[in-house]
């Protein structure tokens, strides 16, 4: 088991609501035809999605051409990261995290408040100072309470610009960059331990995982009040992290498929990630490091196999 139980089933269960809120933000996003005429008196119909601070993606745009498109803004976004990571970049990396989390805190909030007046506006006063901890003041509970409100937020600016197959294909494609990024070319470990000790924003779930021993020894540094860190005298606390592509990618998929085959089929795809991420998490040896997102995909896959059965 890569940690213990409870860590585990904490993990899990913030994966599946983040699943959960997901796909309750995008069928409120959910897109609306709206017929119209041109300057010629062609009747037109325009799909919006109603998403806040001009996100709506552009009309009749092709899933293949914006898949292509997408994947080279995430080689791009990736190298400008690992150059960052070069430089030690720190500061311009935390306002790139703290720009993107204020846009997807803002669209997940909005959600919930788009029947009162000037709703966009509300959510970034909310989303801005939840932002504010999150990056600048480091609270755990703040950070993986907006983790669950973040990648919903994400997802409803991705799902509009893909079909079924065309994500199923992303999926694939991320599947394989994050094996070859974890076992092959290292660089994912390096990205996430510079985001945690440096940057100090990581971009997914964080768990301290604090043994019966460590709590003792912690115990006892707060009876003797040493001011010393606790690194400094040597007592490392064990984190469980999950990363927010993990999180994101398979929240898209279902999104999509909440769009085309309605909400039964978007929950199976959900049970079929959390399944297979339960089974990673469970059946995984704790010496070891693992890309999440092929076991994710296969769970993915599996379920929309189902799906199409059924």
């Amino acid at each position: 088991m890569k940690h213990n139980i409870k860590i585990t089933t904490l993990l899990l269960l913030m994966f599946l609501v983040t699943q959960l809120i997901g796909l309750t933000i995008l069928s409120i996003y959910s897109p609306k035809i709206i017929q119209t005429t041109d300057e010629e008196g062609r009747e037109l119909n325009i799909t919006t999605y109603n998403l806040p601070f001009g996100m709506d993606p552009p009309q009749n745009t092709d899933p293949g051409v914006n898949l292509i498109s997408i994947i080279i803004a995430i080689t791009i976004a990736v190298t400008i990261i690992l150059i960052l990571m070069k430089f030690r970049a720190e500061l311009f990396l935390r306002i790139w995290f703290f720009v993107v989390i204020i846009i997807a805190l803002g669209i997940s909030l909005n959600a919930f408040i788009l029947s009162l007046p000037y709703s966009s506006l509300i959510a970034l006063a909310i989303a801005i100072p939840l932002a504010v901890i999150k990056v600048f003041k480091r609270d755990i509970l703040i950070h993986n309470l907006t983790e669950l409100l973040i990648y919903p937020g994400i997802a409803a600016i991705f799902v509009p610009l893909f079909n079924i197959w065309t994500v199923v294909l992303l999926l694939i494609l991320i599947s394989v960059y994050d094996m070859y990024a974890v076992w092959k070319a290292g660089f994912m470990q390096k990205m996430a331990r510079y985001q945690i000790e440096k940057v100090r924003v990581f971009n997914g779930f964080f768990i301290p995982s604090i043994n019966k021993k460590t709590r003792e020894l912690m115990n006892k540094i707060k009876l003797t009040k040493d001011k010393s860190s606790l690194k400094q005298r040597g007592i490392k606390i064990p984190i469980a992290i999950l990363g927010g592509g993990d999180i994101v990618f398979p929240l898209i998929l279902a999104g999509v498929v909440l769009a085309h085959l309605g909400i039964l089929s978007a929950l199976i795809i959900s049970a079929g990630a959390t399944l297979a991420l339960g089974g990673l998490l469970l059946f995984s040896d704790p010496k070891k490091v693992y890309p999440a997102m092929p076991f994710i995909t296969s769970g993915c896959l599996i379920a929309l196999g189902i799906v199409y059965l059924l």
